[in-house]
């Protein structure tokens, strides 16, 4: 949680982000639209775990979420 709104979750890489910016982070390897219910939740993605490995893409990919909360 960062200023009372979702940020990340780490049950399933999840990643919070500027929902303009979908697009463009899904062409990365390992992204993918949230779809938890069944229907895509807008702003949220999916992350699979072996992209994170590095320190590099882990900060990527938090600082999305940092950026738009």
């Amino acid at each position: 949680m960062v200023n009372e709104k979702m940020c990340t979750g780490v049950e399933q890489e999840m990643i919070r982000l500027n929902p303009s910016k979908i697009d463009e982070v899904c062409k990365r390897t390992g992204c993918k639209p949230m779809d938890f219910t069944g229907k895509i939740m807008k702003g949220y993605v999916f992350v699979d775990a072996d992209v994170l490995e590095t320190k590099k893409e882990l900060n990527y990919w938090i600082q999305l979420a940092l950026d738009f909360n």
